[in-house]
């Protein structure tokens, strides 16, 4: 131990672990997955993907109004959707006074072609998130979570490629495909969000920035480690733990949002550069004829699909693995079929017992209500734009990526300036984050104004004009360079330490499980109503209700509770007492705080 300090290493907290300081080389793979997945996150899930599915299905829908004209045979008029149409004309033009929406049959049903692409994500997230439980917690042993990552980083890139075969007659297809790339887009984040936490505490500002740093990170975890037979010395070493946590707290917590702010920022600026050669694209199209209406696009998925392939590759050679602990339940098994049924039912069991310990952690679970709320708002608000943008508002492909590209060039100042913006005004991360969700706020209660008479009799103001959407993307983006570095941070520093990716999937799940509850409220809304205009009240309530939850936090109590939840689940564990029992659990935890003279009122 004293030679593992020496040599500017903190405590492992089991036998195998990788201590090492984290290297400029292993940020930068950190980085560069980000510049992998996010052109597909914004070029794909936010620009194109809705696109594609709505274009995909409109060849084979008919008009609204009279549930017999083809979709196609309108736009051929010019009054309909037109990839080719120019940007300038796209700008000037208004919302349509009449229904316009298109509709297909599916599976027995009139759906309309919106709420096609707005269904198909709502079930892309639900699998996601039964797919995030599958092997979450799996991904905390071994060297499962750099395995997992490249493995669902390569897959999505090869299904994003794949919809360059997807033509107007399957366009089912597209959904199946737009299901795995969201499926691996957010499962791979996942384990890419665990090895934040790792890096930060591996950073050499953190074990060797003084002795209150590295007590931050070598204190609690020495507690956990298997060689302290004294109790007397174990027991000093707790009473420190807590005033080093509130000192490392800022160290840390400043760290942490830096890297990920930086790795956001230069995502969004990767994703820009992808979306201008989009639109290069889109436009050296538009001058061919004879060509299908949804080419241009598949081209566009098509590379970006190349994109995250490619830039998967060096990510996986700089990233370490940063093993967990061995997995002996399915190391036990010879057979692989007996293997994979153990990973498998460890991991939904792990889910369940680290929900039980979530459930202990207040100040997590009121983060993870908040997040679950505001990620459902984040994810509808994306998908209901770009539609409203696509089928009210008539905008083509080119005036979207346009869109697209002003978001997301907003979002890169957001991920650089909100950090001074904090330091400025002395806010707390909680109190950035409430501040970030009153400014998308603004986004439904605008839309809203196109209700009140004297707005649309002026015939601007309330989404009546396309260009009025660019304003708005600009605020979009602007908070979403926050929020994306922001809450991933300061969750981390609610985790349990040597729990990372299995707190992490418990997050992505909050947030994955959510966003399949908005999007398909809104496609019934569109269903019902036949316009996107009044989900905008729903979306303003849905983004109302974390903001107080999100205050409430208090993120040093929250650690305190989080380093004193590892000591605690480190005993059960030698003690072979099961977590998911309450009664064990709860005496348990007694018996740890008592001996301690740390109990907490947790009532």
């Amino acid at each position: 131990m004293e030679d593992g300090r020496a040599a500017g290493r903190r405590a492992p907290r089991y036998k195998g672990e990788d201590t090492s300081q984290t290297t400029e080389r292993e940020i930068r793979g950190w980085y560069l997955y980000g510049v992998a997945a996010e052109v597909f996150a914004v070029c794909g899930v936010g620009s194109f993907l809705p696109v594609t599915l709505e274009q995909l299905a409109k060849e084979n829908a008919v008009l609204w109004s009279d549930r017999t004209t083809s979709c196609m045979s309108k736009a051929a008029a010019g009054v309909g959707d037109a990839v080719n149409t120019t940007a300038p004309a796209l700008l000037a033009r208004a919302s349509a006074p009449e229904n316009t929406q298109c509709i297909i049959r599916l599976f027995g049903s009139e759906i309309t072609t919106s709420s096609f692409a707005m269904y198909t994500f709502s079930a892309a997230v639900f699998i996601q998130a039964l797919a995030l439980v599958s092997f979450s917690s799996v991904a905390d042993h071994g060297d499962y979570r750099k395995r997992l990552l490249v493995a669902f980083g390569f897959t999505g890139a090869i299904s994003s490629m794949l919809f360059i075969l997807v033509v107007p007659k399957i366009y089912l297809l597209g959904a199946i495909l737009v299901v795995v790339g969201v499926t691996c887009l957010g499962s791979s984040f996942v384990l890419l969000n665990a090895f934040l936490p790792l890096l930060v505490a591996n950073h050499p500002l953190v074990v060797t920035g003084g002795r209150s740093n590295q007590d931050s990170s070598s204190i609690p975890l020495e507690s956990l480690s298997p060689d302290r037979d004294s109790v007397d010395d174990e027991e000093r070493d707790d009473r420190r733990a807590f005033p080093s946590v509130s000192k490392s707290t800022t160290t840390e917590l400043q760290l942490s949002s830096k890297i990920s702010s930086k790795g956001v920022g230069i995502g969004y600026i990767a994703a820009v550069f992808v979306q201008i050669l989009s639109i290069l694209v889109l436009f050296l199209m538009s001058k061919k004829k004879n060509v299908s209406s949804t080419l241009p696009l598949r081209l566009v998925l098509l590379m970006v699909g190349i994109w995250w392939f490619a830039f998967t590759i060096p990510s996986s050679m700089w990233l370490r693995d940063r093993p967990g602990p061995p997995l002996e339940t399915a190391s036990s098994h010879r057979n692989k079929w007996r293997a994979f049924v153990a990973y498998f039912s460890f991991a939904w069991i792990s889910l369940w017992k680290t929900i039980k310990v979530a459930i202990k952690l207040r100040q997590m679970i009121i983060f993870l209500i908040a997040w679950f709320l505001l990620s459902d708002a984040i994810a509808t608000v994306s998908g209901t734009a770009i539609l409203f943008a696509r089928t009210e508002l008539k905008m083509g492909t080119v005036a979207i990526a346009l869109l697209s590209i002003t978001s997301i060039s907003s979002g890169i100042a957001g991920a650089f300036f909100w950090p001074i913006i904090s330091r400025r005004y002395g806010l707390q991360t909680n109190r950035t984050i409430v501040a970030c969700v009153a400014f998308m706020e603004i986004i439904p209660l605008y839309g809203l104004l196109g209700y009140l008479p004297f707005v649309q009799a002026w015939g601007v103001g309330g989404l009546q004009k396309a260009w009025e959407i660019y304003p708005l993307g600009i605020i979009h983006g602007f908070v979403m360079g926050g929020l994306s570095s922001y809450c991933r941070s300061f969750f981390g520093l609610l985790i349990p330490p040597g729990s990372e990716a299995a707190f992490y999937a418990l997050y992505a799940i909050t947030d994955k499980g959510s966003s399949a509850f908005g999007p398909a409220v809104v496609g019934l809304i569109v269903d019902a109503t036949g316009h996107i205009r009044p989900a905008f009240i729903f979306l303003a309530v849905l983004i109302l209700l974390p903001a107080p939850l999100v205050w409430m936090v208090d993120v040093k109590k929250g650690q305190e509770d989080a380093v004193r939840m590892a000591g605690l689940l480190k005993k059960i564990h030698a003690s072979e007492i099961d977590p998911s029992d309450d009664g064990m659990d709860i005496a348990a935890e007694e018996r740890f705080h008592e001996s301690r003279g740390l109990m907490r009122d947790h009532d």
